[in-house]
């Protein structure tokens, strides 16, 4: 099994390859920082190698998600850099997005009470979200001046929960409920917070077990396929699961049917 030992969070893998990563600064609402930006971004990075890693949850210590970047060490410290120090530090956030997008693996949002500004934007980057019924999701940017246009947002959250709601969030910058996001197919499911992880670890480890190279595959064509003729995504689907069609477990899945038995898939 693989083994991380990151310094600005916490990470641990379980049984079935799922790695839990929990943002630990409950005593501000889990802000990041500089250097947590670029180490979750290179952890993500470094998943697309690890055949050990079968799923990602990532959720926060203390009933809070994420609060976004830390006012006192990332806000401040802006507001004096040059016009070169700030496009490398939006890049990098930028890039931390790219990299839950590109890793293999499904990741999960187990999202519980704030989540606002670079934790809403990691959760709308990642595949699945399961909230709790007190979750608030807000995008702060214009509340400090800045763009809605952050990490992503206005590309992804008007494929999530659709352009007028998205517009409304991100001009406002106002906190969307709990129900708001389930109605509004922001979120999978809402967990009372009391079972919020566990409920997570058991969703995530379903696809841990399943096909992990396929879903390799299925992750790649919802990135690629956003702005693909229909024809054209027809084809490369055509090509994905013909490759896939080449894979032990394609085999397994077969036998297993045959034998009237559930398949143990091992990801090859």
């Amino acid at each position: 099994m693989s083994a991380y030992a990151p310094e600005h969070f916490l990470m641990n893998v379980n049984a079935d390859g799922v790695a839990v990563i929990t943002l630990n600064r409950p005593e501000r609402k889990n802000p990041l920082t500089f250097e947590s930006y670029a180490e979750l971004r290179d952890t993500f990075r470094s998943f697309v190698y690890d055949d050990a890693i079968k799923g990602v949850i990532v959720t926060g210590a203390g009933g809070n998600f994420c609060s976004g970047g830390d006012v006192h060490e990332i806000i401040g410290p802006l507001t004096e850099m040059d016009m070169k120090g700030l496009l490398r530090f939006t890049r990098m956030t930028g890039d931390l997005v790219k990299a839950i997008r590109a890793c293999p693996q499904p990741v999960i949002s187990a999202i519980d009470g704030i989540c606002a500004g670079a934790g809403a934007a990691i959760a709308i980057a990642s595949d699945l979200r399961y909230g709790t019924p007190g979750a608030k999701v807000a995008f702060l940017f214009t509340r400090v001046g800045l763009a809605g246009a952050d990490m992503g947002a206005c590309a992804i959250l008007p494929r999530l929960i659709g352009q007028g709601r998205a517009s409304e969030l991100l001009f406002t910058g106002r906190s969307m409920s709990a129900d708001e996001g389930l109605a509004w197919g922001f979120y999978n499911a809402l967990i009372d917070d009391d079972r919020l992880l566990d409920e997570t670890l058991s969703a995530a480890s379903r696809l841990a077990r399943g096909p992990s190279f396929a879903h390799g595959f299925t992750k790649n064509q919802l990135n690629i396929e956003w702005d693909m003729p229909l024809y054209t995504a027809i084809e490369a689907e055509a090509q994905a699961q013909a490759i896939c069609m080449q894979t032990a477990d394609f085999r397994r899945a077969y036998e297993a049917f045959v034998a009237k038995r559930k398949p143990e898939f091992e990801g090859d």
